[in-house]
C-alpha cells in the first residue's frame, strides 16, 4: 500500500521535469530572435551609408586637367576676355566704373584659330610692321608687347618670332635670371621693339616709370597656351590677377582711345 503513491509522485515529477524541458528549447531562440533582428538591422544600415558618401565625395573631386583632357580646345575671342574682366570685378565696381572698362570689338585683333605660328600670327595682324620699327626712336619703350605666363615660355616665343621679328630688337622682361635694374638700365639706354615678358614684371616696370606705354601700338596675350597642367595663363591666379591689374591701370584706356589693339594668341 505504501509503494502506489510513491510510483504516482515519481510519474507526476517524471512528467513536469518533460514539459520543462520541452519548453526550455522553444522559448530560448525566440527571445534571441527578436533581440537580434533589429540590432542587424540597424548597425548594418548606417555602415552602407557612409561607404556610399564616401564613394561620392571621391567621384565629385575632378581635376581641371581630367576636364580638359576631354574636351577640344576652342580658340580665345573676345568675349572671353570681357567676361574675365566682368566676373573679376562683378559687383564691387560701380555702373559707370564698369563701363569704363569694356571693351568694343573695334580694340581687338583678328584672334589666333589655333592653325598658325606665333610668327604666321604676327604677319598677319601687323601687315605694316617694317614700317613701324623704322619709325621707331624712343627710349623707355616698345611697339609691341607680349604677355605670357612665365620666363620658359617668353623665351619660347621670342625664338618662333624669327621670320617676323628680323633685325628688330627684343626685350625679355621677365624676372627670372634678370634684375628689374638690368632692365630700367637697358630701356633708358637703348630703343627696343618688342618686349616679351611676364605681367608682374611688366607691371613692376610700368609703376617705376622705367617703361612707357604710350608708343605700344600691339599688345598680344598668349591666351591660348597651356602649360604641363593644361592651364592658361589667366588659369593661374596670380598671372590672371596681375594680368587685369596691368590691364585696369594702362592699357584698357589706350585701348578706348584707339591707341593699342589688343590680340589673343
Amino acid at each position: 500500500m505504501n509503494l502506489e503513491p510513491s510510483d504516482d509522485d515519481a510519474i507526476e515529477k517524471a512528467s513536469e521535469n518533460k514539459t520543462a524541458t520541452c519548453q526550455d528549447p522553444d522559448s530560448k531562440p525566440t527571445v534571441k530572435k527578436k533581440r537580434k533582428q533589429p540590432t542587424e538591422c540597424f548597425l548594418n544600415q548606417p555602415e552602407e551609408k557612409q561607404e556610399s558618401t564616401v564613394k561620392a565625395k571621391k567621384r565629385k573631386k575632378k581635376k581641371i586637367s581630367d576636364v580638359l583632357q576631354k574636351s577640344a580646345p576652342k580658340p580665345g575671342v573676345p568675349a572671353d576676355l570681357q567676361n574675365l574682366l566682368a566676373q573679376h570685378f562683378g559687383e564691387s565696381r560701380s555702373v559707370i566704373e564698369r563701363e569704363e572698362l569694356q571693351l568694343s570689338d573695334s580694340c581687338f585683333l583678328p584672334t589666333n584659330d589655333l592653325t598658325h605660328s606665333f610668327s604666321s600670327y604676327l604677319k598677319e595682324i601687323c601687315p605694316k610692321w617694317a614700317k613701324l620699327r623704322r619709325n621707331h626712336k624712343e627710349k623707355k619703350s616698345v611697339v609691341m608687347l607680349v604677355l605670357c605666363s612665365s620666363a620658359l615660355r617668353s623665351l619660347e616665343l621670342i625664338k618662333s618670332m624669327t621670320s617676323f621679328k628680323g633685325d628688330c630688337r627684343v626685350l625679355k622682361l621677365f624676372a627670372k635670371h634678370i634684375k628689374i635694374k638690368e632692365q630700367m638700365n637697358m630701356l633708358e639706354k637703348g630703343v627696343f621693339h618688342i618686349g616679351v615678358g611676364t605681367p608682374g614684371r611688366v607691371k613692376a616696370l610700368v609703376e617705376q616709370d622705367a617703361l612707357c606705354l604710350n608708343s605700344m601700338k600691339y599688345m598680344i596675350l598668349d591666351w591660348n597656351w597651356r602649360d604641363q597642367k593644361l592651364r592658361r595663363m589667366v588659369d593661374i591666379p596670380e598671372i590672371k590677377k596681375e594680368t587685369i591689374d596691368l590691364l585696369e591701370k594702362s592699357i584698357i584706356k589706350l585701348c578706348r582711345d584707339g591707341s593699342v589693339k589688343l590680340g589673343l594668341f
